[in-house]
């Protein structure tokens, strides 16, 4: 059963994960790609590549035959599905076992059973592993599903039999929203599962969401690898996780990683799998879902246990057995890993898309305690067809308080240009008094909304630091070289960059090669610029702090170590911009929104449905339309009343975001 190529039926960081993994072991590897993907970071690692289709899932990383042609046409011995996309799919893995092709994940069958959330409910209870009170039955008319909740009693979790990553889910309070709420779980199902049958569960309040990895091998030998908590999420999605969980104690610890093992043997199951529980305030927990492959958020369990996922997962589908026993599995230290997204949590967390146009990642060492697991360099394009995640940053410390220190350091290092991302709201979780002493649950974000989403002021020192920056940069390029200041460089300049729809207006001054005087709201900076390397070290008015700036068209991103977020000032200068277009510095003008009250793209996205017409008359607050974006729903709502006069866009059309999407005419006498 030994093989000595594996394809990589997936895209991004977890494809460049597995085909590490499989380079360090000997074994070739083979990608796949779809047309946004020609040049991605994966494809140039892999020793082969196979184009599978258009830009859209369902066209390409989707599609079962191609990646299964793929495999054929390269002489591949076994397929990684990766995560996500086909990696829980009964029929694909089918499929493969059909074409004399290793599937490296479990059985069909167990895909089959823990992927229909009711039956694998229905084996959890059969194999005493805890499981909360709910309806999982066939039955799914309105009227049975309103009786089945009244019964478990409000409020009720409405889910996907087939459901993940929070797709299909939903929350009823109470009676009166329950319909609207099962109508939306079972649409949103219908679109990513091609199945809309759902189950209800008893809702718990302020709930952790703590999950244990398990390995099983064809030799019935089964272990955890202990727990990880995932409880901080947005949208029912992770956006944090570390291993172990904070709080437990070693018999609480002990009685999940058994259950968990229960789990994996009651399906025979074989390779990676996740058992997810949800865990109470008196830290009961119970069965909630098993994840039949591995996870984003495995490389936290490999720093506390010092494996390699991936290669066990290589060895077991080759018929290996485990690699350790249960007893040989020690708990070493702490990890976190955040997951670094194009979007903006000040906007409810939208998703965005663009073009990365700067990106610098922390420092790694020779000592592994630093991981950086991305798929994308500088250049690459967050594409609106995919997830948004640009990366996955992992720290490791002997403790979790320092393992917090090391994450919160690694992201005041990590830098990106050319679209906004959530590293500012990561560091702001960082420094949360609640986050650090572990006090997680599923509802976090929203307790400490007040003070996770603080508006970050821009200081005088920030503005004046922005613009020493700006100049230092303004100065490189106008003279090719590495040096801050020429002597024939104005004793005066004047500069205004806007932020917000303000001007910061500056007069600097040159005192020598590297010292100026910057005038600011009447009052003058002594500033000193120690390095003009990739990161200044700027000394302002006797304050010392490190800064990078990105320079992109007509916005000008700076980023301090004093801030949590990073500035995109506008350039007042015109004359600049030339300049710097053929600098190498900067890419096009970003584009802004719309200003009208029409209703416009609040992110890139695909038009799915339009649901008026021209000539319509709708009222403030009718859907109008519903876009999709990474991989999630949204219902576009009129403004205000008025008559539709143009739909600009069709169904299947990809928009950008700001793009008008109709126009109408306002009822004046209404407004």
């Amino acid at each position: 059963m030994t093989f000595s190529k594996i394809l990589i039926a997936n895209r991004g960081e977890i494809a460049c994960r597995v085909i590490r993994t499989a380079q360090r072991l000997g074994l070739q590897s083979v990608a796949v790609f779809s047309d946004a993907d020609r040049n991605s970071l994966h494809v140039r690692m892999a020793d082969e590549a196979i184009h599978i289709g258009p830009a859209a899932a369902l066209q390409s990383y989707l599609r079962k035959d191609r990646i299964i042609e793929a495999a054929k046409q390269t002489n591949a011995q076994a397929i990684h599905p990766g995560y996500g996309f086909l990696s829980e799919n009964y029929e694909f893995s089918t499929m493969c076992k059909e074409n004399n092709l290793i599937f490296i994940g479990p059985p069909p069958n167990a895909i089959r059973d823990m992927g229909i959330k009711n039956l694998s409910k229905i084996i959890m209870h059969d194999a005493n592993v805890p499981v909360i009170f709910g309806y999982h039955g066939d039955d799914q008319s309105d009227d049975t599903l309103i009786n089945e909740a009244k019964k478990i009693g409000y409020p009720i979790m409405i889910k996907a039999v087939r459901g993940g990553g929070g797709k299909g889910m939903r929350i009823a309070l109470n009676e009166g929203e329950f319909l609207d709420k099962l109508n939306g779980a079972k649409s949103e199902a219908r679109k990513s599962f091609n199945d809309d049958a759902v189950l209800l569960e008893k809702f718990i309040q302020r709930p952790r969401h703590v999950e244990v990895q398990v390995f099983g091998d064809m030799h019935k030998n089964y272990v955890y690898l202990f727990e990880r908590d995932c409880s901080v999420q947005r949208r029912h999605q992770k956006i944090i996780e570390e291993a172990p969980a904070p709080g437990l104690d070693w018999s609480i610890r002990k009685k999940l990683g058994e259950a968990a093992v229960k789990a994996a043997r009651a399906v025979n199951y074989v390779g990676a799998g996740t058992v997810e529980f949800i865990m109470d305030e008196n830290h009961d927990f119970f069965f909630m879902e098993m994840n039949t492959r591995l996870q984003v958020e495995h490389p936290i369990t490999e720093m506390i246990t010092g494996t390699d996922l991936v290669e066990w997962q290589i060895k077991v589908a080759q018929g290996e057995v485990l690699p350790l026993k249960q007893d040989s599995i020690k708990l070493n230290g702490h990890a976190f890993e955040a997951r670094i997204y194009a979007e903006e949590p000040e906007n409810e967390f939208m998703p965005g898309s663009g073009l990365l146009t700067y990106l610098r990642t922390p420092p790694t060492g020779e000592d592994g305690k630093i991981r950086v697991e991305t798929g994308v360099v500088e250049g690459d394009e967050v594409s609106v067809h995919y997830d948004p995640m640009i990366a996955k940053l992992v720290a490791w410390s002997t403790n979790r308080t320092s393992a917090l220190q090391k994450l919160r350091h690694a992201l005041q290092q990590y830098y990106i240009g050319g679209l906004k991302t959530n590293i500012p709201f990561l560091m702001s979780l960082c420094d949360n008094k609640q986050f650090q002493m572990g006090n997680v649950h599923t509802d976090f974000i929203k307790e400490n909304k007040d003070a996770l989403f603080h508006i970050q002021q821009i200081t005088p020192t920030i503005a004046v630091a922005a613009a020493s920056a700006f100049i230092n940069a303004q100065q490189q390029i106008k003279y090719n070289t590495g040096s801050s200041f020429r002597p024939n460089f104005l004793q005066k300049q004047f500069l205004t960059l806007i932020y917000d729809n303000k001007n910061y207006q500056f007069q600097i001054e040159r005192i020598n090669s590297s010292k100026l005087n910057i005038t600011y709201e009447n009052k003058t900076y002594p500033v000193e610029i120690r390095s003009s390397n990739d990161e200044l070290i700027l000394l302002i008015d006797g304050h010392q702090f490190r800064c990078r700036i990105h320079i992109d068209g007509d916005t000008c991103t700076f980023y301090s170590n004093v801030s949590r977020s990073s500035f995109d000032f506008k350039l007042q200068s015109p004359s600049f911009l030339a300049q710097l277009a053929t600098s190498g510095m900067g890419g096009g003008a970003i584009g802004g929104l719309a200003t009208s009250g029409d209703p416009i793209a609040p992110m890139p996205g695909l038009i799915d449905k339009i649901l008026v017409q021209e000539g319509t008359h709708v009222t403030q607050g009718q859907p109008l339309l519903i876009m999709t974006a990474m991989k999630m729903e949204h219902v576009i709502k009129a403004s205000k009343n008025g008559t539709v006069a143009k739909v600009n866009v069709a169904v299947g059309k990809v928009v950008k975001k700001g793009d008008i999407l109709l126009t109408y005419v306002a009822d004046e006498k209404k407004q």
